[in-house]
């Protein structure tokens, strides 16, 4: 092999990138070049383990015996066309002149993050660790959840240029093998440049990818996706992302907390019944009390009503517009909060809520009554925090129908929704499973919640292959 050449080739094809690094030495008229890049190897561990065991060894150098040199390390045999694929993964290529063979070192080392509670999943009791920005460290993390044989892992690349790892999770004879090969002739089929992140495969495993309803699950803590696993569903492990996906979901799912699993199962059911309660007044109040004060404030207890007429007779705008202008307040002042530093996210927030506000009541601009609705509803909203984009985007849409068609429009909407919403399926799951079409079985563990051992069935309202969970014999 002309080593020179070899190593010419290959710095091209990496476009001679100022990380690329390459090393020579010459042992008994054998020449060995190494290829790597420093900006994702471990430079140390080259030195110490590889490099310098090479170089001072005495005795006829081959392929053969420079594999056992470095076998302490993860080494494997490659072709010429996967060479430059795995430097790009961390690997050293290593390459003789007296053979044919190219050898692949995997020492590949850069910072992550260590595994912590995440801040969007907090729970009282129960695990504390989330998922990082690792690919390895999540499977491990997911791997501690299965010391049996059945936990399988297959990966895949997808991304023109970036290569994306991916990895599908799941349990070897609970896990629908059809749901499995569908997962994978779908991602087989994504044509993209790159994928940076595992919210940019949840469009392309939709159903109805232009839908605002979600339809692939995702969450933070293993121990929630470990469980779901137990359940038959299959996980999807982005590399770069601490967000795992879970196919296929429920509406349902995001009703659930990690919370109610490590608490009395009475609180956990009245828990789930307030979230209920918080999403669909997210939702509709807001649109309902423009549509009272518009349309039926006729219905309204008079003292209620006499203590709005006094607080709004003041305000230049129409309620539509007021609640619009208080809603949009609120949305900037979130995303402002979001984007700000820690210390002036805190003081942002001060002045928003009791500066901007009380000014606006006392100027005239806002009402009180239209400030507590907004305030709630907004609150409300984070009952349930999964599907906050969704239920944002449907304030507005109630608020529309409450100021042009009162009630009336209000439970035309709310039909509608719940009709589109039952008519959404992915990978043959319905979406308001299991309430419609309603499976008695599954309601053990939906709205209400038992004991836990009385739950002895997987969910039926999607396909798994072992529907027993617990023996009782």
């Amino acid at each position: 092999m002309d080593i020179k050449k070899q190593e010419k080739k290959f710095k091209d094809k990496l476009h001679n990138s100022i990380d690329v690094a390459s090393r020579n030495i010459t042992k008994n008229g054998v020449e060995i070049c190494f290829v790597y890049l420093k900006s994702i190897t471990d430079n140390l561990v080259f030195s110490q383990s590889i490099f310098e065991p090479i170089s001072i060894f005495e005795g006829e150098i081959s392929f053969d015996v420079v594999k056992q040199i470095v076998k302490s390390n993860d080494v494997a045999v490659a072709e010429e066309k996967q060479v430059v694929e795995k430097i790009l993964k961390g690997g050293v290529a290593v390459f003789l002149s007296n053979s044919e063979q190219y050898l692949i070192i995997d020492i590949q080392k850069y910072s992550t993050r260590a595994p912590s509670e995440p801040p969007t999943s907090p729970v009282i009791m129960g695990p504390r660790e989330g998922f990082t920005e690792d690919l390895k460290t999540n499977m491990t993390l997911i791997r501690r959840h299965f010391y049996g044989e059945q936990l399988i892992f297959e990966e895949m690349l997808i991304g023109e240029m970036t290569k994306t790892q991916v990895v599908i999770a799941y349990l070897d004879g609970v896990a629908s093998k059809d749901i499995v090969k569908e997962i994978k002739k779908k991602l087989k089929k994504v044509k993209i440049d790159g994928v940076v992140d595992s919210y940019y495969l949840i469009s392309l495993l939709s159903n109805r990818p232009n839908s605002i309803l979600k339809q692939v699950g995702n969450s933070e803590k293993p121990d929630i996706v470990a469980s779901k696993m137990l359940e038959g569903r299959i996980a999807l492990i982005v590399d770069n992302s601490p967000i795992v996906l879970t196919i296929p979901f429920m509406f349902l799912e995001d009703l659930q907390s990690s919370n109610d699993y490590y608490t009395n199962y009475v609180y956990a059911s009245l828990l789930r019944i307030v979230r209920l309660i918080g999403l669909f007044f997210a939702v509709v109040g807001p649109g309902a009390y423009i549509a009272l004060q518009l349309f039926h404030h006729n219905i309204l207890p008079i003292k209620y009503l006499i203590t709005i007429a006094d607080s709004t007779q003041q305000i230049p705008f129409t309620p539509f517009v007021e609640i619009l202008f208080i809603n949009l307040l609120f949305q900037i002042l979130y995303e402002v909060s979001l984007r700000l530093p820690s210390y002036l996210g805190l003081a942002t927030s001060v002045v928003g809520a009791l500066i901007l506000g009380d000014t606006g009541v006392k100027a005239g601009l806002i009402s009180p009554p239209s400030v507590i609705v907004v305030a709630i509803a907004k609150i409300a909203l984070y009952t349930v925090p999964e599907q906050a984009s969704q239920i944002t985007i449907l304030q507005f849409v109630f608020m529309i129908l409450g100021a042009a068609l009162g009630i009336l429009g209000l439970l035309g909407g709310v039909i509608y929704v719940i009709a589109y919403a039952n008519s959404v399926e992915n990978f043959g799951t319905p979406y308001l499973a299991p309430f419609s079409p309603f499976i008695l079985s599954d309601n053990k563990d939906a709205l209400l919640k038992v004991p836990l051992q009385d739950m002895t069935t997987r969910p039926k309202s999607f396909e798994n292959n072992d529907e027993e969970r617990i023996n009782d014999d």
